[in-house]
């Protein structure tokens, strides 16, 4: 039986430790070769690490351990496939997590009825526990695997016979009509840790607070021409890329068009220094269980409307699944958050440093403009750009804006691969 240490694995060269999150399985479990083991988190990426042979599970590390790159943090006993058919009856069926109870002794009448013969092919607890209480076992139905009975079983069975028979309870006293000090409800709280994903956010928007002079400029869009070219291509688009078209990649276009006529929105300050990028590497904030991320989408000026809006659905994908690599999430040169998914009307975003800029987009609803000295309803989204004014000036930014704008309302500006 050969025995494979289950290590922690590098996720950068920067990173020396992560938090050993969640194990998805339990001390002595079967495992199967590629199967998640458990949840790694770091200051920047979250990740899953999956068996690398099947066998027998050996926890040496718990949950919740801040662990060292490179530590063992269990084994695995492999001997070979992990049987998937039905146990043979001799075999011991894995018990649910139940809290254990006093025995509740029957009643004489009760104990005398149900008394019966224990019946064989049980396990040990199981047998005991039908034996100790004189229940009927073809009584209760079993939830274990081909309908055998378990721990739970039998408990949950007791407890639901000791309801049934239970005297019915007598009235309770009138409550007095105020309540006194000493029983006003009891007012809890719960700690916990704050992970290293959320500690690295809350550090990183701290220092943009403090490090930065950011300011943030406002506009409205009329999204009128992009919902019905939508409409117009949604199956087609559809049928020949297989992804939908969303908003997003209508606005990383945009962004790319208007980060080449305000390119310091495009740069950031390095000591006494401006770092001009004549690239476009895109980052997308996407919302997590576990924090904020933001997915670079690199060279986005070369991609075409397809290839972003599959390579949104690839990160998301992967960020559900804890497969978000580092070099995932590094070297952007913008940012774009939607706060519209999650009903934001307005916002301000904060910088993603060391970036000059980030793009906020938020809800479409239907408002009423004036248009040619007519009132009408068209739908309408504010669009936020916070940025670091000690490198862009107001002229710059309200350009910016007013180029997304244009590109928005005017879709035809920027070229469509439909």
């Amino acid at each position: 039986m050969a025995i494979i240490e289950i290590k922690v694995p590098s996720v950068g060269e920067s990173i020396t430790e992560a938090l050993l999150a969640q194990w998805f399985k339990k001390d002595g479990d079967a495992v199967r070769k590629d199967e998640p083991l458990f949840v790694l988190e770091t200051d920047k990426v979250t990740l899953e690490v999956t068996a690398e042979a099947s066998g027998s599970l050996s926890i040496t590390v718990p949950a919740g351990a801040t662990v060292k790159i490179g530590a063992v943090v269990g084994t695995i006993s492999a001997t070979g496939a992990v049987e998937t058919g039905r146990p043979r009856q001799q075999a011991p069926v894995p018990q649910p997590t139940v809290l254990e109870k006093p025995p509740v002794a029957a009643s004489a009448p009760a104990a005398a009825e149900e008394a019966r013969t224990v019946p064989e092919g049980l396990p040990p607890s199981v047998r005991r526990l039908v034996g100790e209480h004189r229940l009927d076992a073809s009584r209760i139905r079993g939830t274990g695997p081909g309908g055998r009975l378990t721990k739970g079983d039998v408990l949950l069975y007791i407890e639901q016979s000791e309801k049934s028979t239970a005297p019915a309870a007598e009235p309770a006293p009138a409550a007095p009509a105020v309540c006194p000090p000493c029983e006003t409800v009891k007012e809890e709280i719960s700690r916990k840790p704050m992970t290293p994903i959320r500690r690295r956010i809350a550090e990183r928007l701290l220092k943009a607070r403090q490090n930065t002079a950011m300011l943030t400029t406002f506009n409205d869009i009329d999204m009128s021409a992009v919902i019905e070219l939508r409409k117009r291509y949604k199956e087609s688009f559809q049928k020949k890329y297989g992804v939908s078209l969303g908003f997003m990649s209508f606005f990383i276009k945009a962004s790319v068009e208007a980060l080449r006529a305000t390119p310091e929105i495009n740069a950031y300050i390095d000591g006494s220094d401006i770092i001009y990028h004549h690239y476009y590497h895109i980052g997308v904030a996407v919302g997590s269980e576990r924090g904020l991320v933001v997915p670079v989408i690199r060279h986005a000026d070369q991609l075409s409307f397809a290839e972003l809006e599959k390579t949104i659905v690839d990160f998301v994908a992967r960020i559900n699944q804890n497969r978000l690599g580092l070099n995932d999430l590094e070297g952007g040169t913008f940012t774009i958050t939607n706060g519209g998914v999650f009903g934001s009307l307005l916002s301000t975003p904060i910088l993603n440093t060391p970036q000059s800029g980030i793009l906020g987009m938020h809800r479409v609803d239907p408002r009423p403009v004036a248009i040619n000295n007519q009132v009408v309803i068209r739908p309408m989204m504010y669009v936020a750009l916070s940025y670091d004014h000690r490198i862009v000036d107001g002229r710059e930014a309200v350009t910016f804006l007013k180029h997304i704008k244009e590109c928005i309302e005017n879709p035809e500006r920027i070229m469509m691969e439909i």
